[in-house]
């Protein structure tokens, strides 16, 4: 007999996965959940395993089967690509290009498929959820799924005994991109902002009590997994939240903020505070091996640029850094930047630097198309934009010190303003064809 979760999980699962050929905005959150959670890894998912069920593979073929069947019944707004995917084509080219005629990669890379495959991947699926993701509906579902899967992810991590833990760090929570410490208090770091605007939207108590519950677990996570690169993402995400808040929400915004610094520094500890202090010290006191190790790479990233300006070749830092400091041999570059312009060189570096700018100009097109809307439809897509702004400045602060320039939820985060976008405008449209149909009448 089954326990309850597995049941939950296997029939949110065949939900997903079978619904998404009618709806396909299901699958997309089947496959964002599968993400975040890794049910492989999860206990619960045991009953299954033996099936060789590979979930997320299911659920983008159903989703790819949905958004055919239904492509008539979606809309992509004022254009059907828009300026960041085809940045974001071109920076697909650059990594195909980077891998025909680079050196062949005879190391390892740190993920299982070659960076290229793996990137090819999320690509097609962003393409799929910037399309199939263009309502504000849909994308208030979206957010919603991000809020669940913090919460399940938060109460894992307040579950686990201290003897899980590895050197006092919370490691292998979550999907695959996120089994290390540094990188699951990012992505956990990141959604707070996401966590928070829900928490301001919501209309129904149990609704902000799941927000704070969900806040609360989030942060208590982050704490968990002592990464310093969190630490300076959320601190960097509260400064930008206090220069970009939206007028009307300004005052709860500030109030949000000191409860939130507040309820952080309850659920921190010895531990925690003992590493968040060796972030900034004085010329005198010697860092600890890992921040200084960082620099050396940096530096070591910085001379592969000025020999290869074009780059090394996507997939080949492991095999190169050995080159530049012998004993490194290995050693991941620990800054998404230096990564990407050492592998795939400045013309890479260049269109990433273009979608991360047009990503955050987009909070302030929405702003000044949502006056096209009623005050009250035009608020909500502000504090949306505004939200999810500060998520992408959260995660690319956290991107100074770990590499995730083929980590999907960097993407998805970067690519989400145009589904945002979309939404909006096919708002608009609905809107102005009411109050032309009004007209008419009148």
């Amino acid at each position: 007999m089954f326990s309850l979760k597995p049941i939950l999980f296997i029939s949110l699962f065949l939900i997903c996965t079978c619904g998404a050929v009618f709806l396909p905005h299901l699958g997309v959150y089947g496959y964002i959940a599968d993400y975040c959670i890794g049910p492989s890894q999860q206990w619960w998912e045991a009953p299954f395993s033996g099936i060789g069920i590979r979930y997320s593979f299911s659920l983008a073929l159903a989703t790819i089967l949905g958004f055919v069947l239904q492509r008539h019944k979606l809309r992509f707004g004022f254009s059907a690509i828009q300026r960041q995917e085809t940045l974001l084509l071109l920076f697909l080219c650059v990594i195909w290009l980077s891998s025909i005629f680079g050196v062949s990669t005879v190391d390892r890379y740190s993920t299982v498929d070659h960076p290229t495959v793996k990137f090819t991947k999320v690509v097609v699926f962003i393409f799929l959820m910037t399309h199939i993701i263009t309502d504000k509906n849909k994308f208030n579902g979206l957010f919603w799924v991000f809020v669940m899967c913090a919460l399940v992810l938060g109460l894992q991590a307040w579950e686990l005994p201290r003897r899980s833990f590895i050197a006092g760090r919370l490691e292998g929570i979550g999907g695959a991109d996120f089994a290390e410490s540094n990188f699951f208090g990012s992505f956990m770091a990141a959604m707070l902002p996401l966590i928070g605007v829900q928490l301001l939207r919501s209309k129904k108590w149990i609704l902000k009590i799941v927000c704070l519950v969900a806040a609360a677990f989030t942060a208590n996570a982050v704490v968990l997994c002592r990464s310093r690169g969190a630490l300076v993402g959320i601190a960097m995400g509260c400064f930008a939240a206090m220069l970009m808040a939206p007028k009307q929400y300004k005052k709860k915004i500030a109030i949000g903020l000191v409860l939130g610094v507040l309820g952080g520094l309850y659920v921190t500890d010895q531990q925690f505070l003992e590493r968040m202090t060796s972030i900034v010290v004085s010329e005198e006191e010697e860092r600890d091996e890992s921040a200084a190790s960082r620099f050396r790479l940096w530096q070591a990233g910085a001379q592969m640029v000025s020999d290869h300006p074009l780059g090394i070749g996507i997939g080949n830092w492991y095999q190169t850094i050995v080159i530049y400091i012998p004993e490194y041999e290995g050693k991941d570059s620990h800054n998404t930047y230096v990564k990407c312009v050492a592998e795939l060189g400045i013309q890479g570096l260049f269109l990433f630097a273009l979608i991360i700018f047009f990503a955050l100009k987009e909070n302030s097109r929405i702003k000044a198309m949502s006056d096209r809307l009623p005050p009250e439809i035009a608020n909500d897509f502000i504090i949306l934009s505004f939200g999810l702004c500060i998520s992408i400045v959260i995660i690319l602060t956290c991107g100074l010190t770990i590499t995730m320039i083929y980590t999907e939820i960097i993407w998805i985060l970067l690519m989400l303003p145009v589904c945002l976008r979309r939404a909006l405008e096919n708002a608009i449209m609905e809107y102005e064809t009411e109050v032309t149909e009004v007209t008419m009448v009148s």
